[in-house]
């Protein structure tokens, strides 16, 4: 059987399609893809000229399937899917793992174990677009997670939290801080991209400044600006003379977890899972749990 490679989709065209699909919502499937609210509907209306007909029922209220539409997406799903898995399983190359902030000691060790492993840094203020577009095959993201296009894989990491504050602040001398004493104080934020509920997540307390990278991050520290949560490991690899660490009592420990795009689970994403839930403590998927700036 011949196939007429002309009339096929563009896989831009497709993807456009299947995440307005879960969105039901222009604006959104714009920042999830990083285009426009415009380009979005020219990739629409590209895909629905090469079927030839109308896929989404748009109206100044709501956005809907139409009848074409559901029954295309019920095919097309799960052949973008094992189109991404495919082109992931003869790659071949080695899978491409985002982070933030710093390298621990378990994840290194999973590192060490595969061999070969692409890491790739992550800003502070992005924790799910480079999984998204591509330059990631999987991230070790904070908690909590809460995207429907990307599964959460294993959990792991779990650590006490540490208040980050400048060595003038009175803190600085306390042996510990309570959660309500967190609660009260001025704390780094993550920037936008990153998700409204993530970036509250990890700065629980009074609205502060906000943060692109973990190293702007603690500079806003050091010049009292605001303080910030940290993971233990993290704060014990980015000490700095002007800034304070101290232990927050009564507050969730952090937890890590591994993250891949739904449908996008190829051979180093499956190796970098199993490698992830062979840690000490690791577990399936995500349940309470706190979560801090910086890993």
């Amino acid at each position: 059987m011949s196939v007429t490679y002309r009339s096929a989709p563009d896989l831009r065209e497709l993807e456009c399609f299947l995440v307005l699909a879960e969105e039901l919502h222009f604006g959104r499937t714009g920042e999830r893809l990083y285009v426009s609210q415009a380009r979005v509907s020219q990739l629409l209306r590209s895909l629905e000229r090469r079927i030839g007909g109308r896929l989404v029922s748009r109206t100044s209220r709501r956005v809907a399937l139409t009848p074409l539409g559901a029954r295309f997406l019920a095919r097309a799903r799960p052949a973008y899917e094992d189109l991404v898995a495919a082109v992931e399983d003869a790659r071949g190359a080695a899978p491409r793992l985002g982070f933030q902030g710093a390298v621990d000691a378990e994840l290194a060790g999973v590192v060490r174990e595969l061999g070969a492993v692409e890491l790739v840094e992550l800003p502070l203020s992005d924790p799910f677009g480079a999984v998204r577009s591509g330059v990631v095959d999987a991230a070790v993201v904070l908690l909590p997670v809460r995207e429907a296009d990307l599964v959460l894989g294993p959990v792991f990491s779990r650590h006490p939290q540490r208040l980050a504050v400048p060595r003038t602040h009175p803190f600085a001398a306390r042996t510990a801080v309570s959660a309500a004493e967190v609660a009260a104080e001025p704390l780094v934020r993550p920037a936008p991209p990153a998700p409204a509920y993530w970036r509250a997540a990890q700065a629980p307390g009074v609205g502060g400044p906000e943060a692109g990278t973990l190293q702007e991050g603690l500079t806003l520290v050091a010049t009292g600006r605001a303080a910030m949560l940290l993971c233990a490991p993290t704060a014990a690899a980015y000490r700095r003379a002007d800034v304070a660490v101290v232990p927050v009592e009564g507050l969730g420990d952090s937890a890590l977890g591994l993250v891949w795009p739904r449908g996008g689970e190829g051979r180093g994403v499956r190796a970098l899972a199993e490698a992830v839930r062979g840690l000490a403590g690791a577990e399936g998927g995500a349940g309470p749990v706190g979560a801090c700036a910086g890993r």
